[in-house]
């Protein structure tokens, strides 16, 4: 027996009966994460369409099938959910994200060595220069307050022009390195 496809009323769908329709070919999942978290582990056969392309996009993602969007925790789905409402016939979100899906024993594709998408790579190096400047300009020299200049400057670049020096650095660490 066909299990029922989500519809447009619905505005979530479990790990589960998302398992399901993937496996029975119903509904096209659309991962709205960023390319790396994408590639640090995503549902198999899921399309990235980063949510803030999504717009720009809507050609990309096929029609006549419900759309599953899909992000790390439910939350960017559920708002680019949302923000397609009346664009997309059927849509529904991943109740609880790919981790969710994760937990629930289902099989995740990684592309990369690391698990941890560079986006937090970034923010883990920016924070761990900030605080060792503040320990060192404390306990060492006030010279070091400087070194918090680097992830000050490059998170406000970042945050102005979309591209992040630091995750660029990153992303030649052999460990984020896309598997051959």
């Amino acid at each position: 027996m066909a299990a029922a496809s989500p519809t447009f009323e619905d505005t979530r769908l479990s790990p589960a009966s998302l398992a399901e329709q993937v496996r029975m070919g119903g509904v096209t999942v659309i991962d709205v994460r960023t390319t790396s978290e994408f590639r640090s582990g995503h549902i198999p056969g899921s399309i990235n369409v980063p949510m803030d392309e999504v717009e720009s996009r809507l050609e990309d993602i096929p029609k006549g099938r419900p759309v599953v969007m899909v992000c790390q925790s439910g939350r960017r789905s559920e708002i680019t959910r949302e923000l397609m409402h009346g664009r997309i016939d059927q849509i529904v979100c991943l109740d609880g994200g790919v981790t969710a899906w994760e937990q629930a024993g289902n099989t995740v594709v990684r592309s990369t060595r690391t698990r941890m998408a560079l986006d937090r790579q970034s923010l883990i190096g920016a924070s761990t220069l900030i605080l060792l400047s503040v320990v060192l300009g404390t306990f060492v020299n006030p010279g070091w307050y400087y070194l918090a200049l680097l992830p000050g400057v490059g998170l406000m670049l970042a945050g102005t022009t979309g591209i992040c020096l630091m995750a660029v650095v990153l992303g030649l660490m052999p460990w984020n390195k896309v598997r051959n």
